[in-house]
């Protein structure tokens, strides 16, 4: 592993500063800060999508495989001060719609349909090509850093950073729904829709998106994550 600089001063984003006490780590503000430990999904979506200059070290990201858990937080600061660690650099996705952007995602974006027991047909095309066309709830596209969550819940692959865009259908209408990594820009759009259809960023509610309208999503920025290395 190439040796890395000492990080010594950490700012705190979503818990406080009591996290760090008796680390060794100082706890200084974002502009004099070597990293910053984003405590919960809120804390490091913010973060990322904020452009940070510096690297974040998710903490607590429930299901992720990204970060460290809180108990680990005293371990990793004396890794950090060490220089043991690695810098880890995951995606932030831009959603477009009409031409305009209208949301960024840090985990995912997803095409719902709203009412239950009603489904969609929906496809996936990247380049100018369709890779997919299927019946289902809804359709998902995962980051990295999102490959944990409501991807592999729904059957999609984990991805290790720089592998893509994971896309798979939520309950699919079909035995054989094919899943896709892709390395984006892809679109994704309602090809028919039997009830309402919603577009989600991180969970937040975008909008109806209607039928033939396409969901360009495309990798618009990125974001460094510390990795502690443990002895």
């Amino acid at each position: 592993m190439t040796e890395a600089s000492p990080i010594r001063r950490v700012a705190v984003r979503g818990a406080d500063a009591d996290a760090l006490a008796g680390t060794g780590v100082a706890v200084v503000d974002l502009a004099a800060a070597d990293a910053v430990l984003a405590v919960g999904e809120e804390a490091l979506e913010a973060a990322a999508l904020s452009g940070p200059s510096v690297p974040l070290l998710p903490v607590e990201i429930a299901g992720s495989f990204h970060g460290i858990e809180r108990g680990q937080i005293s371990d990793a600061a004396t890794a950090l001060q060490a220089g043991n660690y690695r810098l880890v650099t995951h995606p932030v996705l831009d959603i477009g719609v009409g031409g305009e952007r209208v949301g960024r995602a840090v985990f995912d974006t997803a095409l719902v349909t709203t009412e239950p027991a009603r489904i969609s047909e929906y496809s996936l095309s990247t380049d100018g090509q369709e890779l997919l066309e299927v019946r289902a709830d809804g359709i998902v596209v995962a980051t990295s850093f999102g490959s944990r969550g409501y991807n592999s819940a729904a059957g999609g692959p984990l991805l290790a950073p720089g592998a893509g865009l994971s896309v798979v259908p939520i309950a699919p209408f079909t035995t054989r729904a094919d899943n896709w990594v892709v390395p984006g820009p892809l679109e994704v759009a309602v090809e028919r829709n039997e009830g309402t259809v919603s577009l989600f960023a991180d969970e937040e509610d975008l909008g109806e998106i209607d039928p033939h309208e396409p969901v360009r999503v495309s990798v618009g920025g990125e974001f460094d994550c510390v990795s502690p290395v443990f002895d």
